[in-house]
């Protein structure tokens, strides 16, 4: 019998800033909101010195990454001008650039503009939720400034993506707009992409446990895959519950997640992802 793995090579690592980030070992990326409207309270944070403490806390809780956004995408967010954002923005990379130079960290836009000066500001990667869909200069930029690119699907815009979750097959139509994506991406002579399948992101909470049930397949785009599920409606309506009780059923569905081959984990709480990823390693030794 031929072993699975020798079908393909799936790619493992990332370079970020200089550093190659290993991913057959799963890694966190901590959650760093400069909003006032995120959907989980608890993650905003919208001054330096709540910033920098934030991003303390998660690099010495076993966080790898630190992502950082200054526009909230959560259904039906407030649409904030390019300024806007990048004010909100840059200010947060810079401080977390001069207290941890250590740190990587990625900016959560869609907007070629924020994300380049984000770069020059110090950051290490580009996580777009639209996929390079609400900005035509995007992939165009990635590949110009050789950074990796955390590419998303999501259909519409954070302001309408609800109306939007609407599919025949969620899985097939999801692995198509990667495969698209990604050919387009290469062409540009893209080199480090990460693909994430939006949870919750023009998806009802079926569609996105339909998706995590297959998410192994999308072992055959031969990339990393990123997992989104922290304190999410998929969890905490499931649960009958609120995004402030969803950490047990977060830590639950990044386990699963990682069971699906997820290399890196997006949440709000570092430390119980950690812990995860150390107990599902211990039971995969050899």
């Amino acid at each position: 019998m031929v072993a699975k793995d020798t079908f393909f090579q799936k790619k493992v690592t990332l370079n970020a800033g200089g550093k190659l980030i290993d991913l057959s070992s799963p890694k966190v990326m901590g959650i760093i909101n400069i909003t006032p409207d995120s959907f989980y309270a608890a993650s905003r944070k919208t001054d330096k010195s709540s910033v920098i403490s934030q991003a303390e806390k998660m690099l010495t809780d076993g966080a790898t990454f630190l992502d950082v956004g200054a526009y909230s995408s959560r259904p039906g967010a407030v649409d904030i001008s390019v300024e806007e954002e990048t004010e909100r923005l840059l200010p947060a990379v810079e401080a977390i650039v001069q207290s941890f130079p250590e740190a990587i960290i990625s900016v959560d836009t869609f907007r070629a503009s924020v994300a380049e000066a984000a770069v020059k500001a110090g950051a290490h990667i580009i996580n777009d939720v639209s996929g390079g869909s609400l900005d035509a200069e995007m992939f165009a930029t990635v590949a110009r400034l050789q950074v990796p690119y955390i590419l998303m699907h999501m259909k519409g815009t954070p302001q309408n993506m609800v109306q939007q979750a609407q599919y025949e097959d969620v899985f097939a139509e999801v692995f198509d707009y990667f495969v698209t994506k990604i050919y387009q991406l290469k062409q540009l002579g893209v080199h480090d992409i990460i693909i994430d399948p939006g949870f919750g992101f023009a998806k009802t909470a079926e569609q996105g446990y339909q998706l995590m049930s297959r998410m192994q397949e999308f072992d055959v785009l031969q990339l990393p895959v990123l997992a989104g599920v922290s304190r999410k409606r998929m969890i905490y309506g499931l649960l009958g519950s609120n995004a402030e009780e969803a950490l047990n059923g977060t830590t639950a569905l990044n386990t699963i997640a990682l069971t699906k081959g997820a290399g890196i984990l997006r949440v709000h709480d570092v430390k119980e992802a950690v812990e995860a990823v150390k107990i599902w390693e211990a039971c995969n030794v050899g």
